[in-house]
């Protein structure tokens, strides 16, 4: 009799045929694996290429919009001053206007209420055209200047004038959409 704790057991055929297949299968393995790696840096490249050439089209257009805004940005300022410089002459104009009316009807004025309010009308239209010729000979940055200065000493003044030209635009324009 055998004693089956002293006697070893012998390895199947197939389990043979394993072990001498194992380096095939590991030098399968080990090239796929240098193919996967060989094929991810490949995609690698690839991908930073065409980020790259994004990257390089979105620089162009970024460009491409900062010159139009630039350009759209002076056509404005152009066109900001002009509209200013139509304002100017028309506020000069209508201020010399008012004080027009205003001096043709001192005459008026005097034969209803009296000489001395006749005198003041007088008075007050030589300021309106005296206002109206100075405001024609400055350029804008000086009334520019002139607005601020105005406003820094005398803000309440300043916010009651806007409030009334406020309102009496308001009337102009619920007349003229009437």
């Amino acid at each position: 009799m055998v004693n089956s704790t002293t006697a070893k057991p012998k390895k199947p055929a197939a389990s043979k045929a394993a072990a001498a297949d194992a380096p095939a299968s590991r030098q399968r393995f080990a090239k796929a694996l240098e193919e996967a790696k060989a094929g991810a840096q490949a995609l690698t490249k690839e991908a930073q290429e065409r980020a790259g050439a994004y990257r390089e089209k979105a620089a162009d257009a970024s460009s491409e919009w900062i010159d139009e805004a630039k350009e759209l940005g002076g056509q404005a300022k152009d066109k900001a001053f002009i509209l200013a410089q139509e304002g100017k002459t028309r506020a000069s104009e209508a201020i010399s206007g008012l004080g027009k009316i205003v001096e043709d009807n001192a005459a008026t004025i005097d034969e209803k209420v009296g000489p001395k309010y006749g005198d003041y009308a007088r008075s007050a239209a030589r300021s309106m055209q005296d206002a109206a010729g100075k405001i024609e000979a400055k350029d804008l940055g000086e009334l520019g200047e002139d607005a601020k200065e105005f406003v820094r000493k005398s803000p309440g003044v300043a916010v009651a004038i806007a409030a009334a030209a406020g309102f009496v635009l308001a009337r102009l324009f619920k007349k003229s959409a009437d």
